[in-house]
């Protein structure tokens, strides 16, 4: 990949050099890898505990849009219209998807995962065995692990710009309610249950409740934190208000197996999902 990522490094500073042969190839050749799952915009470190983010191969998505024509594709009834292709060959890549869902060219599904009508844009990566609920959006370069449960309406915010910025992260055996919006280099740990109609971005303040002092994160949810929409006060000019926030109100308990845990917590707790 170093050749590749030369120059995809030089044509973003030239974008002069997008009419070149060789770079046209390069881009398309990560494009193809990412599609294949043979690469990843963000993938964790050798430690596991924390993510790398490889900024060249978000330069490359973005490079890869002016190269594309815009094409009009009928699939059965439906009929689209834009510059880039859908995935295709799904039987052969073991994935399930209920009309009318969509995934992008250069989006990789694991085998196992369940698509419900819904949508995955392109550089977007989704684990084994996950399932992409009715309606739920999995944004661009979007990273999603093993066994993940995305309910209906969930909406992984897409981020491609600045190339810098984290993607949406969620690792493995989480579980999103239905209609939470996570957005701008979120990351939700292992296992960790969010509740219906949370909203986390980069800079969300997210609260540990549970002991006798409150613990605060930024944009990260602990593995195995029970997670349900709170707000806090903050002053204005005009006075003071409510503005939202996220709360961690439990853990699912390591003693008991995901389905145990998930439905112990939603018992104990009283989280909508």
């Amino acid at each position: 990949m170093p050749d590749f990522q030369i120059l995809i490094e030089q044509a973003w500073a030239d974008r002069a050099l997008l009419q070149n042969a060789d770079t046209k190839a390069a881009i398309a050749h990560v494009i193809e890898e990412l599609d294949k799952g043979r690469l990843r915009v963000a993938e964790p470190t050798a430690a596991g505990q924390d993510w790398q983010v490889h900024d060249w191969v978000k330069k490359a998505v973005i490079l890869y849009f002016p190269l594309q024509q815009m094409q009009t594709e009928s699939v059965g009834p439906f009929e689209y219209h834009d510059k880039m292709r859908l995935k295709t060959d799904y039987a052969g890549q073991q994935v399930r998807v209920v009309p009318p869902a969509t995934a992008r060219y250069g989006a990789f599904l694991a085998p196992g995962v369940i698509l419900m009508p819904s949508y995955v844009n392109i550089g977007a990566y989704v684990g084994e065995g996950t399932m992409v609920d009715t309606w739920a959006t999995v944004g661009s370069c979007a990273q999603v692990g093993k066994g993940v449960h995305l309910s209906g309406g969930v909406g992984l915010g897409g981020v491609l710009e600045p190339v810098q910025a984290a993607p949406v992260i969620i690792e493995d055996g989480a579980f999103i309610g239905s209609r939470s919006i996570l957005v701008e280099g979120c990351r939700v740990g292992q296992e960790a249950v969010i509740g219906a109609g949370v909203t986390i971005t980069g800079s969300t303040k997210i609260i540990d409740v549970t002991g006798p002092e409150p613990k605060e994160y930024r944009g990260y949810v602990p593995p195995r934190s029970v997670v349900i929409p709170g707000s806090i006060p903050k002053r204005f000019p005009a006075g003071e208000y409510q503005v939202p926030c996220a709360l961690i109100i439990g853990q699912r308990k390591a003693s008991t197996d995901l389905k145990t845990s998930l439905n112990d917590a939603l018992r104990e707790h009283g989280v909508a999902i």
